[in-house]
């Protein structure tokens, strides 16, 4: 895999306490990145699942980068407005934002018909969608005045599919739809943006998940993609020449690491799963204003 520099560069990384967003926030580290890290979780045990926004960002610094813990709850405007002032102050503008921020609900991936779940399933909606657009509203202007930039959107193949409900697919959707929409309201600023299709991850979520039923997962592990893999990419994408050419895409990201020649670490090619789970749906290129 090619060094791809971001020394120098400034990065907002939302939902990185652990997961997605963790191995995101860790890999632009390992590019040179400031990254700024946020999340609810302060003290280890506050959440069900391993992982702080400090932890997350001592492994930014210990990657080669500068990791910046920032609590934040993506469901506060005011907490995110003081975010964005905060990297305004500290940093003078910022070179990328990472939506990655959502609401998981523990009883996602049970069984049964959305009406047989719980209602407020729907907090995707809040932390999820409407997050997203209110990161990148605050973002905006620091992005612009650094004459150029990269906003990427977290999103997977349940966009396309049935996958988890429809609470979920709708949050997918979303996001896919933001970037393309925002990207033409970036263009004239050289602001590109994404949504980046990731396959299953190598989490601590996924492996709890597995241990319940380790036959009906049996062989996903081996082929899943660590949650760096997408952090690679995003550097990648933000050092390529043709990124304003790209912007308002949705892309699987194994197919756009092929690409690049990005592997996992132990030179492991992840599989896109376009064939099984279906390929993105590219915006029509009509404006209405």
């Amino acid at each position: 895999m090619s060094k791809q520099d971001l020394s120098g560069k400034v990065a907002v990384v939302t939902g990185a306490s652990r997961g997605a967003g963790k191995g995101i926030a860790v890999a632009l580290g390992s590019h040179g990145a400031t990254v700024y890290v946020t999340g609810r979780t302060v003290n280890e045990g506050d959440a069900d699942l391993p992982g702080t926004v400090a932890h997350t960002a001592e492994l930014v610094t210990a990657a080669g980068g500068q990791g910046i813990a920032a609590v934040c709850d993506h469901a506060d405007d005011g907490q995110v407005a003081d975010l964005f002032d905060r990297v305004r102050s500290e940093q003078g503008g910022l070179d990328i934002l990472v939506n990655n921020a959502t609401f998981l609900h523990d009883q996602l991936i049970e069984p049964g018909p959305f009406w047989e779940k719980p209602l407020d399933m729907t907090r995707v909606f809040d932390v999820g969608i409407r997050s997203g657009y209110v990161a990148s509203w605050y973002a905006a202007p620091l992005l612009v005045a650094r004459g150029g930039g990269l906003v990427v959107f977290t999103s997977s193949f349940g966009a396309r599919c049935y996958m988890h409900g429809p609470a979920y697919g709708a949050q997918k959707v979303s996001v896919d739809k933001f970037a393309a929409d925002m990207a033409v309201d970036f263009k004239p600023h050289n602001v590109a943006t994404a949504s980046i299709w990731m396959g299953m991850l190598q989490t601590d979520r996924t492996r709890r998940v597995m241990a319940r039923e380790p036959e009906k997962y049996a062989g996903f592990w081996e082929i899943a993609e660590t949650p760096e893999f997408t952090g690679h990419i995003i550097s990648a994408l933000y050092n390529d020449p043709k990124r304003a050419e790209r912007s308002g895409q949705t892309v699987v990201g194994a197919e756009l690491a092929q690409e690049y020649g990005i592997t996992e670490a132990d030179g492991r090619v992840p599989p896109s799963h376009r064939e099984m789970l279906g390929a993105p749906v590219q915006a029509h290129p009509a404006v209405v204003q």
